[in-house]
Order: C-alpha cells, then structure tokens, then sequence
C-alpha cells in the first residue's frame, strides 16, 4: 500500500519536511482556502501540486474536494454546484491528479464530544459519548422532537448529565459538536444549525439516496473521461445523528451506492473507524466484499461502549480487527497488481495527542504529529510482517 499522510496546507502546524522524515510519501490533502462549492482552477491545483512534489512527495488523494449542501438536499442552486463540481473534476484530471475523497453526510461531519480525552498512558483522544451528545441535543440545543431519537434510560442519564455540566464544559460541548472539525465542510451557531437539521431530517433517507445518485450520475462520466476515482467517505459515526438520515453506513447502503452507478470510477473510501463505530459492520467482510472498489483506506482503530459511545484507540488496539483488514487488503493489492497496477493509498487516521504536543496550540484534532507516527509505524509493521508471511507462503 502508498503510505500517505493527511496534510492541511501551508498552514497546518505539521510541515511538508516533517512528514517527509515519516517515510510517507503520499499526501492527501486539498484545497481548504476555497469556498465549497466554488470552481478549483487549474492554477490553485498545479501550484499545491508544486508545493508537494518540491518535498519529493507525491499529491495521492484529494480529500476532501467537497459537496456543497445544496446538492445534498436537491435544492437551491444544485444544478450550478453541480456544473462547477464537474470543471473542478475536469481540471483536477488534467493536473494528473487520480483519486478524489468526498462525503454526503447533511449537516454535520465527523463528530465527536470530546477532543481531548485522557486515557491510561495520559495521552490524550477523541470520543464520541452518547449521553453527552444526547444532553447537548435535548437540553442545550433543544432541538424539536428530539426526544424521539433517544430511548428513555438515556434521556434520563442526559439529564444528569446535562445538570451536572459545568457552564465551561457545555460551551466546549457545544464547540466540538457544531463548530467544525478540521476538513469538515464549515461550522453552525445554534440556530444556523436548528434549521439544517430541520430540513435535512424532513428530506429523509430515500430522498437524500436519490440525490446522491442523481449527483453520482452527473459527475462520474466526467471522472471516467479524465481518469479520476470517486472515493466516497462512510458516515462518521455510522449511525444517525440530531434524527438525521444515514445513506453510507454499512454493506446494504454500499451496494445500493455501486448498483444504481455501476461504473468503476465510482469507488469506496474504506475508513475503519467509521464504519467500525457500528458493530454490526465486519470490516474484514467488507473489505472483501467491496475489494474492486477500494482505492483509498483510512486504518485507525476505536473502543465501542455497550450505549453506542466510542474512543479512537491505539491503532492496534481497538475492536476493530486491524491485522485482518489489512491483511485482506494487501491480498486485494496484490491480485490488482497483476491487473490494474495500482496501489491502494492507505493513511493513518487520527491519533493521540501525546508528549509536547498535549501543551502546543494550534494541533488539529485527531492530527497530531507523534500519536499519527505512532500509528503509521505500527501499521507498517502490520503490512511488512502480512507481506513478509506471503512471499513464503505463511498466510
């Protein structure tokens, strides 16, 4: 697999020289200084390409070249989102790019309660917890009807919760839950958010599939034309969230996705910690299952709780079987190989906030130098030990 990394421009605290000494030499990043919705010009691309390959490092993946709302909820200027997303794909294929990540979550992406939650070692990670999501949506956010998404026993707990929270920590509650997280698609107020959520939970989950296809129709003969795959990201967490529909959650939601757009440009983002956070998902299985369609994988590891709460764990050390994934990826790589020739690009995702960092502002969350380094070296023993087994005939 190419090793890459997660890269957030000229501005990320995490350089292009620092990632270099990880021994990555992908990275995946984009354009975040540009509006969603707006056209990439072709100039903006040839010149973060430059930026990247002056480092000796490879552009791998865009991620996230973004879907605007409007296309989401099949209203609004849609069909102008739409003819721009198509100009920027155009000019992403004619700049040599090949691999484009994208999602089709409403309202909300990646969520999480806490950013910065101590475990054992005393580093420091992300959480997602169901109660305290559950008391931010009743009691803070008053969202209507929310009552309804949640059963009785953690209404209750999200009562004690809630009045057991200090000023302080609602506020950062609050922050985390709808202020945006970093390469998600902006941030909301409280009210901004009410009505998203509003009108995405009334659009329900046939009508928001139906315009994922309809969007997935348009645009993917402009990415066969210029040799682009569409890497669509899983819903994270896979489960709904403010009462929101849910349409890349499991293997039903997938095959529905690669039956209505059969073409094989339309590909998978396999991220194991989002489709691990559902335990009903086996991610071994689906990674075979759905082995034609992966060109881009996200390999970071999570702790469910029984209530649906979840940490993001040490990369080998979670309820996800890492060892058994990557296994059935490199055997998908090596038949492809023989076939296609292309790598599958694989990153570590997220990692602990640990060492000097904990005192350092400016650290994205999730994004942290050592705790990724971490992961990668773990990983990449994984892969060299899987690798090593099969040329003498051990797995």
């Amino acid at each position: 697999m190419l090793e890459s990394w997660r890269w957030f421009g000229p501005e990320d605290p995490v350089q292009l020289s620092d990632i270099r000494q990880t021994g990555a030499r992908g990275i995946v990043t984009a354009l975040h200084h540009l509006d969603t919705g707006s056209v990439w010009q072709k100039s903006e691309i040839l010149k973060r390409k430059a930026e990247i390959e002056s480092e000796g490092l490879c552009w791998s993946v865009v991620e996230s070249l973004p879907v605007h709302s409007d296309i989401k909820s099949g209203d609004g200027d849609v069909n102008l989102y739409i003819e721009n997303y198509k100009k920027s794909l155009v000019n992403l294929g004619e700049a040599g790019l090949q691999c484009i990540c994208y999602n089709f979550m409403p309202v909300v992406d990646w969520t999480r309660t806490d950013l910065r939650f101590p475990v054992a070692n005393g580093s420091l990670a992300l959480k997602f917890d169901t109660i305290e999501f559950a008391a931010y949506d009743l009691f803070i956010l008053q969202r209507e009807h929310a009552e309804k998404s949640y059963d009785p026993e953690v209404i209750r707990l999200a009562k004690e919760r809630f009045d057991d929270m200090p000023h302080e920590r609602r506020l950062s509650l609050e922050n985390n839950v709808i202020a945006g997280l970093p390469g998600g698609e902006g941030a909301y107020d409280r009210d901004g958010i009410r009505c998203a959520i509003e009108k995405f939970a009334s659009l329900g989950t046939p009508k928001l599939r139906q315009n994922l296809i309809r969007f997935l129709t348009e645009i993917t003969p402009v990415a066969e034309r210029v040799g682009l795959d569409l890497c669509i990201h899983p819903d994270d967490p896979a489960f709904s969230l403010f009462g929101l529909p849910r349409i890349v959650s499991n293997s039903q939601d997938l095959r529905t996705i690669f039956a209505a757009v059969p073409s094989s440009n339309n590909c998978l983002t396999l991220c194991a910690g989002s489709f691990g956070s559902h335990p009903d998902n086996d991610l071994v299985e689906m990674a075979k299952e759905f082995a034609d369609r992966v060109r881009f994988v996200h390999l970071r590891n999570i702790k469910r709780e029984p209530d649906g709460s979840f940490i993001e764990s040490e990369h080998l050390d979670g309820d996800n079987d890492m060892v058994g994934l990557i296994h059935a990826l490199l055997q998908e790589e090596s038949h492809r190989k023989s076939t296609v020739g292309r790598e599958i690009v694989m990153r570590p995702d997220h990692g602990h906030l640990m060492g000097r960092e904990i005192e350092e502002s400016g650290i994205n969350p999730g994004y942290s130098f050592a705790g990724r380094l971490k992961g990668l070296s773990e990983l990449r023993g994984v892969i060299h030990t899987l690798g090593y087994m099969a040329e003498r005939g051990s797995v």
